[in-house]
């Protein structure tokens, strides 16, 4: 790898060898955030570039902001895995994965500091301007991967990428307490709010039954966009942020 980093920021490389080629005729046009998961940046740091573990992603960003780039952005890192977004699969080959160092849910998952979250947002915005990436593919890495992973995390502020044009978010309506749906119920209801999952890029099947798989996508769901609770329920403040988002979307707003 070059030691001059795609992005204009400040930013150091620090390679990995954990990458491959992109898929031919597939444009980069995702941006994947991830947490570490990890006690210790320099734990996750190392896993990141160790040839064993099969793991990478382009960028990773310290607590106190500074930025390194682990592997180039014309090269396919290897961060999202086993995923899904709006019928494709090979969420690697067209995204740009980015780590953001937080122990996580399994080691103690904290807020994510200023300092930090300053330099997601600049290189976010930087990342997206440069491959006219828009603002509903910044992504979290639970959204493409409901069924394996929680990161970045419900204490992550997708406001402040929204704030600077770089990230699709809505006020979530205020919840109530009355009950809507959850696992186990069937109905046209049901297939309802499945069908609107999978209109905004969830892979979630359109059955009319409240199954495991839509309580996951539910709660990935929740945990981006309506983070005050997320316990994959679907109720009125679910239904309505949801489709509060979806009018947002161009091919729907028209």
């Amino acid at each position: 790898m070059s030691v001059t980093p795609d992005t204009g920021l400040k930013a150091r490389v620090h390679p990995s060898p954990n990458h491959g080629e992109r898929a031919e005729n597939v444009p980069i046009d995702m941006v994947i955030l991830h947490y570490t998961g990890m006690r210790t940046a320099e734990e996750a740091l190392q896993r990141l570039c160790d040839p064993r573990a099969e793991v990478s992603a382009h960028y990773f960003i310290y607590e106190d902001g500074r930025i390194l780039q682990c592997v180039p952005e014309a090269r396919r890192a290897w961060h999202a895995g086993r995923s899904f977004w709006k019928g494709e699969t090979d969420i690697n080959s067209r995204s740009i994965g980015i780590e953001i160092v937080n122990p996580g849910h399994e080691f103690g998952y904290v807020p994510f500091p200023e300092p930090q979250i300053e330099a997601v947002t600049d290189l976010v915005t930087d990342i997206c301007r440069r491959h006219a990436i828009p603002p509903w593919m910044v992504l979290a890495h639970s959204d493409v991967a409901p069924d394996r992973k929680e990161d970045p995390g419900e204490l992550f502020p997708w406001n402040r990428l929204s704030d600077a044009g770089v990230a699709l978010y809505v006020k979530p309506l205020r919840i109530d307490t009355g009950l809507f749906m959850q696992e186990g119920d069937t109905g046209q209801p049901v297939e309802a709010v499945q069908s609107m999952l999978a209109l905004f890029g969830y892979g979630v099947e359109i059955s009319g039954e409240f199954d495991e798989q839509t309580r996951l996508v539910v709660t990935a769901f929740q945990r981006h966009f309506r983070q005050d609770k997320v316990d994959g329920v679907v109720d009125q403040s679910t239904v309505e942020t949801l489709n509060a988002l979806l009018r947002k979307l161009p091919s729907l707003s028209a």
